[in-house]
């Protein structure tokens, strides 16, 4: 009979902690080192022959988070395990999804392509930045959405005149999911870019006039657009404005950005550690989410009931 094993990449080591002890299974041990000239060595210190092997590791930035999991894969088809599935809370470079001008890289799907290469059987992420990504995969892919942390925490903070804004227009189809579930009002920060993390201009488009405003998004860099747009919907009259973001990339002046931005607090997922939670940033765990959905992904059932809130404490 095949059982289960839970590994950790070394990117999301304490995350993996987390989903082991809500899974009620120890953490696979595996051995990572590096050369002298920085090439990544790995090998799995116990078998995995005839296993369900759950390699979790977040591909945040630098690449070798990525080139760690590739070889985790490698190793453990190697290896003679009956399933590899790669649960990547953070799926890196999901913001290159398209070719939007001459002559770049569609990075997206070369990951895609990489992990498929390497040997993955199946691919459990969160809040990809382009859902369209999943059908870079000719592999089954588990979707999960932060929508059910998040609605916990927003019901728990009891506001009336709530609001969500989408931080652009793409995202439109998110917030209106969550603004839904509310049944609350919604608003658009339109902007404009000169370049990646450079802003033009922005304008908010509806009434926020006296709402409690609360900007869901997937992605936090630098913390420059999230301020922009905090301040902006102050300015038009919003009694506070808070944010709620999945991945906390948090790179440059990020922090600084977020403290000294309008913001009343910004609350991330735990999908990348965080250099200091601390301020206006508050972290909510996402490990009993995986938990569930790696136990479902083994019992072959269904994980519809991770996308209803209220499942999953009972699940």
């Amino acid at each position: 009979m095949h059982s289960a094993k839970i590994f950790a990449g070394s990117a999301s080591r304490q995350l993996t902690e987390e989903i082991c002890s809500r899974y009620g299974c120890e953490l696979g041990k595996v051995h990572t080192q590096r050369f002298s000239d920085g090439e990544i060595y790995v090998n799995f210190l116990e078998s995995v022959r005839g296993d369900y092997v759950f390699l979790i590791q977040s591909t945040y930035a630098p690449a070798d988070n990525l080139m760690e999991l590739l070889l985790l894969i490698d190793a453990a088809k190697r290896a003679s395990a009956y399933k590899v599935i790669v649960v990547m809370p953070y799926y890196g470079y999901a913001r290159q999804d398209r070719k939007d001008r001459p002559r770049v890289a569609i990075g997206s799907k070369l990951v895609a392509n990489m992990l498929t290469a390497a040997g993955a059987d199946r691919i459990i992420t969160m809040d990809l930045h382009a859902p369209q990504i999943q059908g870079y995969f000719d592999i089954p892919v588990d979707h999960l959405d932060s929508h059910a942390v998040f609605i916990p925490y927003i019901e728990e903070l009891k506001l009336e005149n709530l609001t969500f804004a989408a931080p652009d227009v793409g995202a439109t189809n998110r917030i209106r999911e969550i603004a839904s579930y509310f049944n609350a009002d919604m608003v658009i920060c339109d902007k404009h870019r000169k370049r990646a993390n450079e802003i033009a201009s922005m304008t908010v488009i509806g009434d926020v006039e006296d709402r409690n405003v609360i900007i869901i998004d997937d992605i936090c860099d630098t913390g420059g657009t999230l301020a922009k747009s905090a301040g902006l919907i102050m300015e038009k009259g919003a009694r506070s404005v808070r944010a709620m973001i999945t991945h906390p990339i948090l790179s440059g002046n990020a922090y600084e950005n977020i403290e000294n931005s309008a913001l009343d607090e910004l609350v991330v997922c735990d999908t990348i550690p965080i250099k200091k939670a601390e301020g206006k940033i508050k972290v909510i765990t996402v490990a009993n989410l995986f938990a569930i959905a790696i136990r479902h992904a083994f019992e072959n059932k269904s994980i519809t009931s991770l996308f209803v809130h209220s499942n999953l404490r009972t699940t």
